[in-house]
């Protein structure tokens, strides 16, 4: 199975899906801690993949994204951004409506 092969299986797997460095227990940057915190505040429910225990996955979703940095979430399959992204889009509620209308992954 190639490395968007698992990519897509994994995004199929999550509605929300975060790429982040670490666990959500245990983030291992202050950028993955802050998106776990945003997501939790939005009271999502979320898978995570930490970056650190795929070495191919973590540089592949550099080239599958177009996105360089960690972490990176998606909902629906689809690239939302990473921390900056994030924060701002859950000052201003936009964040909150995107989760609310989430669909179930299959």
């Amino acid at each position: 199975m190639s490395v968007n092969e698992r990519i897509e299986e994994q995004l199929n797997s999550h509605a929300v899906l975060l790429y982040m460095k670490g666990t959500p227990y245990f983030p291992q940057c202050g950028f993955s801690s802050k998106a776990v915190q945003i997501l939790q505040a939005c009271e999502v429910e979320f898978g995570y993949v930490n970056i650190f225990e795929d070495n191919e996955v973590r540089e592949g979703l550099k080239v599958y994204s177009n996105w360089p940095t960690f972490p990176q979430l998606y909902v629906n399959g689809e690239l939302v951004g990473g921390a900056d992204i994030l924060i701002e889009m859950f000052e201003n509620g936009e964040l909150k409506t995107m989760l609310d209308a989430v669909k179930p992954a299959e």
